[in-house]
């Protein structure tokens, strides 16, 4: 990308992302892709509208299905805790025994592969706070475009953060490795923070094109901006960026979406290996440096006590208890993003505590003292205690 579009083409792809059902999407999908020509600068684009068109096909399919009775395999997981964590990776490198000794799950265990058929939760406990893992069915690196593929990675799109778990027994680990990166690439999911990020929200709320957020256009104007976004049909949009952002990446926010997802990679069967360092070290090189490498054992329980903060720690969370005048803090904690104020806090607890307030007490990492007064717009730290006096 760019993939320097006809404007027929630019049209097609215009009226997919118009389409309201599943049928119209497809017509649409399949109009596109007649209509694109084949060249070098449009292999990535037409390799992203024929995974998409396989997609609803089989979603169309599997609507099919219910609708006669015959339901078929539940991929859908409805999210539960303070967060949704799922656990990916290729065939038989211990995801489902590192669900169990994590959580209260009972998942099928077996050394054959793609013995996990549809997805498994359980609850991960973090101190006072609870966070959902996710057994998946394995990563297809043979057939990238498998159907099962689809379904895992959907999930994965969908959930808050990912566990990629390796082990030591895969052959030719670091191939499965870069493999199994470049499959999470390709569909879209990225694993290290983005230099530059850009959401295009369609809006009839808006007059023209409105750019806002913190980033910055590189390389181009406002006015070249809604010049291409009106070439695919968008007339009236908010443009969210963050970051340096390019033209190109406008047009590939436009074809496709990226997602960021926090993730950890676990090398499992840590006891098996002759070299551990030097086989983490081999791993971490091929992994975006924020991304912690945590060697573990799920049979002999080794280094998986410190997942749960870790993972508190990649979903960037905080605790902070509220109380009331003249009683102990409430024992179940309010779970919010870091950078949380504490009239966020108050909206959270009661609209009327947000319209009436007038200062807080924090106790706490944030404050110099326990008990000092604060404003509304004080930033709060994990397990700082919060009073709250309104009018």
């Amino acid at each position: 990308m760019p993939a320097n579009l006809p404007a027929e083409a630019k049209a097609k792809l215009a009226k997919y992302s118009e389409a309201r059902t599943i049928e119209e999407k497809i017509r649409a999908l399949e109009e596109f892709i007649s209509s694109v020509p084949k060249h070098k600068g449009t292999e990535n684009i037409m390799l992203w509208a024929r995974r998409r068109l396989a997609e609803l096909r089989e979603e169309l399919e599997l609507r099919k299905r219910k609708r006669v009775g015959g339901g078929g395999l539940q991929f859908f997981v409805e999210k539960a805790g303070v967060a949704q964590v799922v656990i990916l990776g290729p065939p038989n490198v211990g995801k489902s025994s590192i669900l169990a000794k994590l959580t209260n799950a009972k998942p099928e265990i077996s050394p054959y592969p793609y013995t996990t058929k549809t997805p498994v939760p359980g609850m991960l406990v973090y101190e006072d706070v609870q966070i959902q893992l996710v057994d998946t069915p394995p990563l297809n690196l043979v057939d990238i475009d498998s159907s099962l593929n689809n379904r895992v990675l959907g999930l994965a799109r969908n959930a808050d953060a990912i566990i990629l778990v390796f082990s030591v027994d895969c052959g030719e680990l670091e191939e499965v490795v870069k493999r199994s990166l470049s499959l999470l690439e390709d569909r879209g999911i990225v694993v290290t923070r983005l230099k530059g990020v850009v959401r295009i929200k369609k809006s009839r709320g808006v007059e023209g094109v409105k750019v806002v957020g913190s980033g910055r256009l590189l390389g181009f104007t406002e006015d070249e901006l809604a010049k291409l976004l009106a070439s695919y049909r968008i007339f009236n949009a908010i443009v969210e960026v963050e970051g340096d952002v390019t033209l190109d990446d406008v047009e590939s926010a436009i074809i496709t979406s990226k997602v960021y997802k926090p993730t950890i990679v676990l090398v499992n069967k840590i006891d098996l290996a002759e070299e551990p360092g030097e086989l983490v070290e081999k791993v971490s090189h091929l992994i975006p440096a924020d991304v912690p490498v945590i060697p573990v054992s799920a049979e002999k329980s080794l280094g998986l006590k410190v997942l749960g903060d870790i993972l508190f720690k990649k979903l960037d969370l905080i605790r902070v208890y509220t109380k009331s005048p003249n009683k102990e803090p409430d024992p179940n904690p309010l779970v919010v993003k870091r950078g949380t104020t504490v009239i966020e806090v108050a909206e959270m607890v009661h609209v009327r505590l947000a319209k009436g307030f007038k200062y807080a007490k924090i106790w706490g990492r944030s404050v110099k003292y326990p008990g000092q007064r604060v404003g509304a717009e004080h930033i709060l730290e994990d397990g700082d205690v919060v009073e709250i006096h309104a009018s």
